[in-house]
């Protein structure tokens, strides 16, 4: 069974390239998350930019810097709260249909601010009907 970090860390080399993530991010800033094998708290920059949560082990990011890792943020269907779930607070989750990934934050605003903004890049990138589509109740 693949790891969480195995359907979060689809590589689309092509795409990544194109997403000129070292510049104006929707959103930016520091969370602490666990890591794919050996599950410590690793503290890391995140940049969310064009359907996309890039994360560095550096805040200096530049258009040399090689990412960590990607989210394509059009599979993930919640990003949630989840104090509950971890017991610690300013804790969130990003779930898929499969797996979720939990992230904590340095305080609730920071928290709220990324669920936010995560949620409006889930909703802006996510497969959406068109009107050649055919709806089927």
């Amino acid at each position: 069974m693949a790891g969480i970090a195995g359907f979060f860390t689809r590589k689309e080399p092509a795409e990544e390239n194109q997403v000129p993530f070292w510049s104006n991010p929707e959103r930016a800033g520091w969370l602490m998350k666990q890591g794919e094998y050996i599950k410590t708290w690793r503290r890391r920059w995140f940049v969310l930019k064009q359907g996309r949560l890039f994360w560095f082990k550096e805040s200096t990011i530049t258009q040399y810097s090689r990412p960590r890792g990607v989210i394509l943020v059009s599979g993930c269907l919640t990003v949630k709260g989840a104090e509950d779930v971890l017991n610690r607070q300013h804790a969130f989750e990003l779930s898929t249909n499969k797996e979720t990934m939990y992230f904590i934050a340095d305080s609730d605003k920071e928290k709220e601010d990324w669920i936010n903004s995560i949620g409006r890049s889930i909703v802006r990138h996510s497969r959406s009907i068109t009107e050649t589509e055919v709806l089927d109740y």
